[in-house]
């Protein structure tokens, strides 16, 4: 399922080579990157996370600037389905989301950009996500919005209650939440 007007969050689906041994793919390239009119971000740390029971949810995440961070999402194991929440003050899109099924079978990746919400349920078990990160992680700048908040209404196609860490669980609602993001129009 995909919400309109976010066109800031881009879906990629890198090419696969395939032959009787299986398939290639380049999961980046700066070149195939700047094709794509994306060559100004500047990746720094790749992130790789393991979740074992389906239906973990893990998210609304950001980090505020200084340290604000673009996202390039992808599940290497398993599926999830990732969403992104337009978190900037002003925006004519402020609190609308996009979720795309991404999973190790469709090989397709979602850019998260700064000053947008990140989650992700996990759709099957043993379920493995990378993602690359254009700035560090700084715990000072962590901060997350609650993941049910009725004022965003995510589907999550939940059929019995998440698996939560502590901080997703007591997130504060958008309406509690600082605004750390302004929209600039472009």
């Amino acid at each position: 399922m995909i919400s309109d007007g976010l066109a800031d969050v881009v879906v990629l689906t890198p090419r696969r080579f395939g032959d009787e041994r299986g398939w290639f793919c380049e999961t980046f390239s700066a070149a195939r990157m700047a094709e794509a009119g994306l060559g100004h971000l500047n990746w720094v740390q790749d992130n790789h996370s393991f979740s074992a029971a389906k239906g973990t949810l893990r998210g609304l995440h950001y980090q505020a600037p200084p340290h604000a961070q673009d996202k390039l999402v992808r599940c290497s194991r398993g599926a999830i389905l990732d969403v992104a929440v337009d978190f900037r003050a002003g925006s004519p899109t402020f609190a609308k989301w996009v979720a795309v099924e991404l999973s190790a079978a469709n090989g397709q990746q979602l850019l998260v950009p700064k000053g947008f919400l990140h989650g992700f349920v996990t759709l099957t078990d043993d379920t493995e996500v990378q993602y690359k990160c254009t700035d560090f992680y700084a715990p000072d700048c962590d901060g997350a919005v609650r993941w049910d908040d009725p004022q965003i209404g995510i589907d999550w196609g939940l059929t019995a209650p998440p698996v939560l860490s502590a901080k997703d669980a007591t997130a504060p609602l958008l309406a509690d939440a600082p605004r750390p993001f302004q929209w600039e129009n472009k």
